[in-house]
């Protein structure tokens, strides 16, 4: 496996109010968007293209750049992402 991030939701959470910001929110919501837009681009379900996505290093590294990404065609992010997961032995 390339990545080793754990997401989880403390990392999203004011802990002591419980509140997401807006930037926060901004990045969950590009997030649970282009992941269906994968799938979609490359026939795949959107469970299957999470885990290609995990396992091959596109997850990470649309974690990392998410902020560029979501000002962009969707188009040029989700081959972005493949682009990165072939790069990291994802199919070719």
């Amino acid at each position: 496996m390339i990545g080793k991030k754990s997401i989880t939701l403390q990392k999203y959470f004011d802990m002591e109010t419980r509140v997401l910001n807006k930037e926060n929110r901004d990045e969950i919501s590009f997030i649970s968007f282009i992941i269906p837009e994968f799938a979609a681009a490359y026939k795949m379900n959107v469970q299957k293209a999470y885990l290609y996505l995990k396992q091959y290093g596109g997850l990470d590294y649309l974690y990392e750049n998410w902020w560029a990404l979501h000002t962009d065609n969707p188009f040029w992010a989700v081959r972005d992402m493949f682009e990165i997961c072939r790069q990291n032995g994802g199919l070719k």
